[in-house]
């Protein structure tokens, strides 16, 4: 097997792993190499640490690398085995990602643009007019351009309830895959007791039941009338009203992605509680992280103000004052498109991913790995790879550029992306192409409306926020 550092008797390297343990994986990397193990008290982990590592074996050994361990509480209980992030590979997980493949590839993700401009114009304003409260504020923008993209709902309020509830669910869900959070994964015989005397199972099934109610909810009323209310803003700021251009008022995409489940439901073969579960999934998964990355990106315009008056001045040539940025600027800005790819490098919001299971025993490189070994994809040393970005902490988005700057280029075994931070092979995130639209046009519109500039104390001293600092919420950061 490949190298491990030395453990303790049958608790192997249980006690050395922290909860950062990306960090301690990022140091391990430079003592034992590109792939090493871990013993978890029995249990095999092997850690890929390189591109070409994780390429080898998750991308083109795919077939063997794309199961999952077993998760008992968040698959079988908490999601009722209905969540394709967690679910085997296998029949019911192909039909799956077919189903979200189909309206989220590349081909036809362009027809969420309307929903996406418009979210990003009403960010906008809410930023300009509750600037205190611009974390809710995009927390709530992206939870509403999924649910508009999934369900065709209409926008969001800042303290609309629907947002607490998916930002609770996926909470739930990342606190339960934790290590020790639940003694049934240790001890898998545990599932088998009544849920009148194990409380955790009790609950656990609760929950399933109502997040189940909440998404049947949810497609139930996809096909009622939805009336917008107007956008209302000031008059006297002509600024705010060019912003409403971006709106969409006058056209929409052609249809939801709950429409399209619902059109296939018997093509996919799924029941209504998997298409239900599926819209939640592309939902709840797409708020989340992509609510974490524009926060990361707030953090990067905060510590890097050149890069944020490069931007502008970028989008201030190519758009100009009197219109907001939209989705025809794009080829024209390369510089924004560098910024999303950097913001993803730079602070990846799963930093390991969520884990693989091997179906088969495998060599790799002279090392023997065991059929149902845990595979963790090292995404954070990854993105921060010394030999292809030596100057990894640094926020540049001047590396995925040309000497002329007009022209995009990403270092090889990065998926043409310039980073990892969606994954590898078949279990890569199904809606990164939605994902890259939306940072794109959210920081365009940012970057053309407003200034973020660091926040200042009682004396009127700059704040420097401190770049390391996060806050865990199990699988995302």
């Amino acid at each position: 097997m490949p190298p491990c550092p030395p453990g303790l008797p049958l608790l192997g390297n249980v006690l050395q792993v922290p909860n950062r343990s990306w960090l301690q994986f990022e140091q391990w990397k430079t003592m034992y190499g590109p792939i090493f193990s871990l013993n978890m008290a029995g249990q095999s982990v092997i850690v890929l640490n390189t591109h070409k590592v994780a390429e080898d074996l998750l991308d083109r050994r795919s077939n063997i690398y794309s199961d999952r361990p077993r998760f008992i509480m968040a698959c079988e209980i908490l999601t009722g085995n209905c969540l394709m992030t967690f679910i085997p590979y296998g029949d019911l997980w192909r039909r799956l990602r077919r189903a979200a493949h189909a309206d989220f590839n590349f081909r036809v993700v362009d027809k969420f643009q309307p929903i996406q401009a418009k979210e990003a114009a009403s960010l906008v304003l809410d930023m300009l007019n509750d600037p205190d409260s611009w974390m809710e504020h995009l927390k709530r923008s992206t939870a509403s351009c999924v649910l508009s993209s999934v369900y065709g709902w209409q926008r969001l309020g800042k303290d609309d309830p629907v947002v607490a509830k998916i930002h609770a669910h996926i909470s739930r869900l990342g606190s339960s895959v934790l290590p020790g959070a639940y003694l049934v994964e240790l001890f898998p015989f545990m599932k088998k007791f009544p849920s009148w005397i194990a409380k955790w199972k009790r609950e656990g099934e609760g929950w399933h039941r109502k997040d189940t109610e909440m998404f049947e909810g949810f497609i139930n009323g996809v096909s009622e009338k939805i009336v917008s209310s107007p956008l209302l803003v000031p008059r006297y700021d002509m600024s705010l009203i060019e912003l409403t251009k971006a709106t969409g008022r006058g056209g929409s995409s052609s249809s939801t992605f709950v429409e399209s489940l619902i059109e296939n439901q018997a093509k996919y073969g799924l029941t209504k509680k998997q298409t239900a579960w599926l819209a939640g999934t592309m939902f709840g998964a797409g708020a989340e992280t992509t609510a974490a990355s524009m926060i990361v990106f707030i953090l990067a315009m905060t510590l890097y103000p050149s890069v944020m008056r490069k931007a502008q001045a970028e989008i201030d040539a190519v758009v100009g004052r009197d219109r907001v940025p939209n989705f025809r600027d794009e080829p024209s800005l390369p510089y924004i498109r560098a910024i999303v790819k950097e913001t993803l490098r730079w602070r990846p919001v799963g930093p390991l991913g969520v884990p693989r299971r091997t179906s088969a025993e495998d060599w790799y490189e002279g090392y023997y790995i065991p059929k149902g070994a845990m595979i963790l994809p090292n995404i954070w040393a990854m993105n921060r790879d010394p030999t292809i970005f030596p100057d990894f902490d640094e926020f540049r988005p001047e590396r995925f550029l040309d000497p002329s700057g007009t022209i995009g280029v990403t270092p090889p075994e990065t998926h043409s992306m310039g980073h990892v931070t969606y994954g590898f092979g078949r279990r890569i995130c199904a809606g990164y192409n939605f994902a890259n639209k939306e940072m794109f046009i959210d920081i365009a519109m940012l970057l053309w409306a407003l200034n973020i500039e660091k926040a200042v104390d009682i004396h009127g001293e700059e704040i420097i926020p401190d770049r390391n600092d996060i806050n865990e919420a199990g699988a995302v950061v």
